[in-house]
């Protein structure tokens, strides 16, 4: 990824993050393949912990795959609640009930 793509794909996370609905939450890799990179899911992490301003976005609505939150992030689980979403016992986000995929229409 050259410097040109990285801004592309900066500006693409960051506007793909502002668009997750209250309650739903989508994964650190779905967001890299709608970016176009979807064997970057860790850049995206990167992307919203590095960015100015990306704390005013709704980043707390970002989960690993298996819907576990950030490590070292105890607020995000607070935030979500906030929002109705739900937990598994396992203390994961209950993905089958809260999992945002955009339609093409959303994006």
């Amino acid at each position: 990824m050259n410097a040109i793509q990285a801004r592309a794909f900066k500006d693409d996370v960051l506007n793909i993050v502002s668009q997750i609905p209250a309650g739903m939450v989508t994964t650190y890799g779905y967001i890299a393949a709608l970016a176009g990179w979807p064997s970057h899911a860790r850049m995206v992490g990167r992307t919203l912990r590095y960015t100015p301003g990306a704390e005013k976005l709704p980043c707390h609505r970002v989960v690993n795959v298996v819907g576990r939150t950030a490590p070292g992030w105890s607020r995000q689980r607070e935030l979500l609640e906030q929002e109705g979403v739900k937990f598994c016992p396992n203390g994961h986000v209950d993905m089958s009930r809260h999992l945002w995929e955009p339609t093409e229409n959303e994006e």
